[in-house]
C-alpha cells in the first residue's frame, strides 16, 4: 500500500491524473481495475470512480508496489572501492524529493551495496543514465564538492526539434524556478529570483528529413530542468517533453518521455582530491560513441 497527500498542483485534478502521473509506470488498465474493486481511499473513504481530489487530501492505494513501480533492474557502468555508478531507468527517482513513499533508485542501491552509500547528484525522474554513488562519507565529501565547483564534466545526449544553425555554442541565460508549479522559466536578462545558467552543446547528428537533431549537451550549471527548459527556450525542444515541449511534436514522434540521457562523466580534478585522487582525468560513459536516447 502507498499513502500520498495531494500538493497544491493536484488541487481540483482528477484522481487518476495525479496517480498516473505520480506512478508513470502504472497501466491504466490496473487502476481502472482497483477502481472497480474500491482499493483505493481518499480520506479514509474507498473510491469506484475518477473524481475530483483537494490539495492535502490523502489516498491510499491499494496496489502492489510491482504494479505500481514496475520490475527494477540495476545496471551498474563502473564500481570501485569508493564509488558505484549506476545507468537509471525512465520513471524512478533518484530520492523520495516527490513524496512517494515507495521505491526510488536509493532505496534500490541501498538495499543491494549497503545503508551507507548516497547519491552524489541528481537526475529528473525521467531522464535516464549515470547516477553516481558514493560508497563511504569521505567519498560523498569530496564528490560534492567536485560537483559544486564543475571539476566533474556532466555530458547528456537529448534528441530535439530543429536542426541549429550554430553547431557548438554555449547558451547563458537566467532561471527562475517556480516551486509550487514545479516549473522553472528562462529569461536572457537577470532579474530577481532568476539564477544564472550556462548549457554548452555540440550537434553531432542532423536528420533534414524530419527534422531533428541529436545534440551532446555539457552541463556547466546544474539548475533545475535546465536542460529541458534551456533547449525549449532557443526553439529547439527535445522530443517527448511534456513540460517544455510541444505536445504535438510529441504525438508526432509517439513519445511521451523526454529524449534525454546522462551518458557521460568526466573527472577533471584541478584541486587535491583525497582518496579520490585516481579518478583524476577518468571517464565513465555508457557507451563509446554515444547511447541510444
Amino acid at each position: 500500500m502507498q499513502k500520498l497527500i495531494v500538493p497544491k498542483k493536484y488541487d481540483k485534478k482528477t484522481l487518476n491524473n495525479f496517480i498516473l502521473e505520480s506512478f508513470p509506470n502504472l497501466n491504466l488498465n490496473f487502476l481502472y481495475k482497483a477502481l472497480r474493486q474500491k482499493d483505493i481511499k481518499i480520506n479514509g473513504k474507498r473510491v469506484k470512480e475518477n473524481i475530483i481530489i483537494y490539495e492535502n487530501d490523502e489516498i491510499e492505494i491499494f496496489i502492489s508496489d510491482e504494479i505500481l513501480f514496475g520490475k527494477h533492474e540495476l545496471k551498474v557502468v563502473y564500481e570501485d572501492n569508493n564509488i558505484l555508478a549506476i545507468n537509471k531507468e525512465q520513471g524512478i527517482s533518484v530520492t523520495d524529493e516527490a513524496g512517494i513513499n515507495g521505491i526510488t533508485l536509493t532505496k534500490l542501491v541501498k538495499e543491494k551495496f549497503g545503508k551507507n552509500i548516497e547519491p552524489c547528484h541528481r537526475l529528473d525522474r525521467n531522464t535516464k543514465g549515470i547516477v553516481l554513488f558514493a560508497k563511504n562519507k569521505e567519498s560523498l565529501e569530496i564528490l560534492f564538492n567536485k560537483f559544486k565547483n564543475h571539476e566533474i564534466e556532466k555530458h547528456y545526449i537529448a534528441k530535439v526539434y530543429g536542426i541549429p544553425k550554430e553547431k557548438h555554442k554555449v547558451l547563458k541565460d537566467y532561471l527562475f524556478k517556480d516551486s509550487k508549479k514545479n516549473k522553472v522559466y528562462i529569461s536572457n536578462t537577470k532579474k530577481t529570483g532568476y539564477q544564472e545558467i550556462i548549457t554548452e552543446y555540440i550537434v553531432i547528428e542532423e536528420n533534414k528529413k524530419e527534422n531533428t537533431s541529436v545534440l551532446d549537451i555539457n552541463l556547466h550549471t546544474g539548475r533545475t530542468h535546465q536542460i529541458r527548459a534551456h533547449l525549449a527556450y532557443i526553439g529547439y525542444p527535445i522530443i517527448g517533453d511534456g513540460k517544455y515541449g510541444n505536445n504535438e511534436i510529441n504525438k508526432m514522434f509517439k513519445q511521451t518521455k523526454q529524449n534525454l540521457t546522462a551518458y557521460k562523466l568526466i573527472f577533471k580534478f584541478t584541486k587535491p582530491s583525497g582518496i579520490l585522487e585516481y579518478l583524476n582525468k577518468k571517464e565513465i560513459i555508457l557507451s563509446p560513441k554515444y547511447p541510444e536516447i
